[in-house]
């Protein structure tokens, strides 16, 4: 499997999984004299929980910003973790 294919895979997935909760489920509501409230209610929770996962999901694919350390604190976590080929300045 590509890396590319492997990466975007939840996106597709979740994609179609909000898509089945938002657009198809319903229009399988039984009729009744609510019907039309809980179809907006499924369609406002699928749109909602959707965005709240994308975000998060896109953010993690492409970070903006990454952790900033000082050389300090870059030695201290080299000499922890025990890796030899940093040397100080």
């Amino acid at each position: 499997m590509d890396e590319n294919t492997s990466a975007f895979s939840p996106l597709w997935l979740f994609t179609g999984f909000w898509f089945f909760i938002g657009c198809v489920l319903p229009w399988l509501l039984p009729a009744s004299d609510n019907r039309y409230l809980f179809q907006t209610m499924l369609v406002t929770t699928s749109v909602c929980c959707y965005i709240f996962w994308l975000g998060p999901f896109l953010m993690q694919m492409n970070p903006i910003v990454g952790p900033i350390l000082r050389n300090t604190s870059y030695f201290i976590v080299a000499e922890q973790w025990g890796i030899e080929s940093v040397a100080r300045s």
